[in-house]
């Protein structure tokens, strides 16, 4: 069993940054690919980015490149989402996935591929 658990959020003024932190538990962190997803009132859980177990590959939705980046540290079983330049419609519950053992040698959007959620942090951007 994997647990992820999200920290890092808040509110900020428009223009001005956050970084959220996915730690997670188990010993599989370092064969995981990791990804970060958010989800607005009244809409649909949307992909915000990923990356590969190794570290070498990132993926990025195209409203945050540019803005945001995602890394990890596997001595820590940690991925970081730093989010820069925010915007007010970046508002919303961000969730961290983590897809063991991943088939795929390459990042996709979809949700579907990850086996594990965390509960997700809030963050509010204000205009």
């Amino acid at each position: 069993q994997v647990q992820l658990v999200e920290s890092g959020g808040g509110l900020v003024q428009a223009g001005g940054s956050l970084r959220l932190s996915c730690v997670t538990s188990g010993r599989s962190f370092s064969s995981s690919d990791m990804g970060w997803f958010r989800q607005a009132p009244g809409k649909e859980r949307e992909f915000v980015a990923a990356i590969g177990w190794r570290g070498g590959q990132l993926l990025y939705a195209d409203s945050v490149k540019g803005r945001f980046t995602i890394s990890r540290d596997n001595a820590k079983n940690t991925v970081y989402l730093q989010m820069n330049s925010l915007k007010p419609e970046d508002t919303a519950v961000y969730y961290c996935a983590a897809e063991v053992n991943p088939v795929f040698p390459f990042l996709t959007p979809g949700s579907s591929r990850y086996d594990y959620w965390g509960q997700g942090t809030q963050v509010t951007v204000s205009s």
